[in-house]
């Protein structure tokens, strides 16, 4: 207990950390890249981020964007803001919230694209409208994404897969859907950038394949 206070007072200081501490959490809407980046650079998302391996890695790959993870779990940001604070990464930041506030935080059009990796599957019925790539959600995310933007989904969990094909087979809005039931035997491997999470590497050495897909809204 004692650490995980620790942590949320440092982040709680952390320039690279939005916690509902600091004045920034109330007014960085629409101004992530004025405020927090000092730049006008392209904005990605990682949702449920936990130890923000996305986020950090993506950040070290692509200095030209700016990488935010998004989390309500303190203790799990602390992780990754502190890496990304000893590789001097100007361009990553975390934001520490639920998903379904991210309105809250993002302006329409603000976000150019998002990534959802390892998502709690949630596999009870009871617990679909938690599912990160449900409809509530799904019409969360699309006003924020700029027209054109890819959402990306990375899992290892078949059941969560194959709800969301079936979601978005359903909706009337998704366009240049592309999907791997196996990603690192398909066209695509390349696409995740070598980039693992801890549960990543955990579930592929229990035998898991990993599935992907990508896919845009049509704001038509």
């Amino acid at each position: 207990m004692r650490d995980k206070i620790k942590r949320f007072q440092q982040i709680a200081e952390w320039p690279n950390v939005i916690c509902p501490e600091k004045e920034l959490y109330e007014n960085i809407k629409g101004q992530w890249g004025s405020l927090q980046f000092k730049n006008s650079n392209d904005i990605v998302l990682e949702l449920a981020c936990g130890r923000g391996e996305y986020t950090v890695g993506l950040a070290q790959l692509f200095k030209d964007r700016n990488f935010i993870g998004v989390d309500i779990k303190g203790d799990r940001i602390w992780v990754g803001s502190g890496q990304a604070r000893k590789l001097g990464l100007a361009n990553a930041a975390f934001l520490r919230t639920q998903i379904q506030f991210l309105p809250r935080f993002f302006e329409p059009g603000e976000v150019n694209e998002i990534w959802i990796t390892f998502p709690d599957p949630r596999p009870k019925l009871r617990d679909e409208k938690h599912r990160l790539t449900n409809n509530l959600y799904l019409d969360i995310y699309k006003p924020l994404v700029i027209p054109g933007g890819y959402i990306n989904l990375k899992t290892d969990n078949t059941g969560l897969f194959d709800y969301t094909l079936e979601v978005l087979a359903e909706r009337q809005d998704i366009r240049n859907l592309a999907f791997t039931h196996d990603l690192y035997s398909s066209p695509y491997n390349s696409q995740h950038f070598g980039i693992k999470t801890k549960y990543e590497t955990k579930f592929y050495e229990m035998g898991e394949s990993i599935k992907y897909l990508k896919f845009q809204f049509d704001h038509a």
